[in-house]
């Protein structure tokens, strides 16, 4: 006897891989949104590959985020991180999570659109504070007032976030259930540009 459980997981995770289909799914948002937990559970349970572009911009590089900004200055590591989301885009279907300011780039942004769908993962700031404070890696967040810094980011890439393929309220539930809301996403996208 199966598990009824099971078979809407497994329902699910068909019907999203459909929708999919040979593209990528390219979360955005920005940091503490969840991309990368999320984005690899989503990969999980889509059964497809996971590529963290921040993890992959380190190892190509060689250097930390927080060093390429130190080094190089915010111009230069998003010419870069360019470059490796052109490259990372070209092949799927994977999961792809990216950098807060990555879908901010206008040339980032159309290697995004065109390399797949993109998902935006909306949170709000109380959502973003509680999960960024407890880290202390993000070089945008080095100022006087880390939490206002972040407010203003808020305020300025939200515009620009909302040109996304589509939108997903990030919040705290377990991961497992934003991944399960992404997968309701995609597979709604379809039905509505079948409609």
């Amino acid at each position: 006897m199966s598990d009824p459980v099971l078979t809407v997981v497994d329902s699910l995770r068909d019907k999203a891989r459909a929708a999919l289909g040979s593209r990528n799914l390219i979360l955005v948002g920005l940091m503490g949104a969840g991309k990368s937990s999320v984005g690899r559970i989503t990969a999980q349970q889509l059964g497809i590959p996971f590529i963290d572009s921040d993890a992959e911009i380190e190892r190509v590089s060689r250097m930390s985020i927080t060093e390429l900004f130190a080094a190089y200055g915010e111009e230069e590591f998003r010419a870069l991180e360019g470059r490796v989301m052109k490259r990372l885009l070209k092949g799927g279907p994977r999961v792809v999570s990216t950098g807060g300011g990555a879908f901010i780039n206008d040339r980032t942004r159309k290697h995004i659109k065109r390399g797949g769908l993109s998902v935006w993962l909306k949170a709000d700031i109380d959502v973003l504070w509680e999960r960024v404070n407890k880290r202390d890696t993000r070089p945008l967040l080095k100022t006087e007032n880390p939490k206002q810094t972040l407010e203003n980011l808020m305020n300025a890439r939200y515009p620009v976030y909302e040109l996304a393929d589509l939108t997903v309220i990030s919040r705290d539930v377990r991961k497992e259930l934003m991944a399960e809301e992404v997968l309701k996403a995609l597979i709604n996208s379809r039905t509505e540009s079948a409609a």
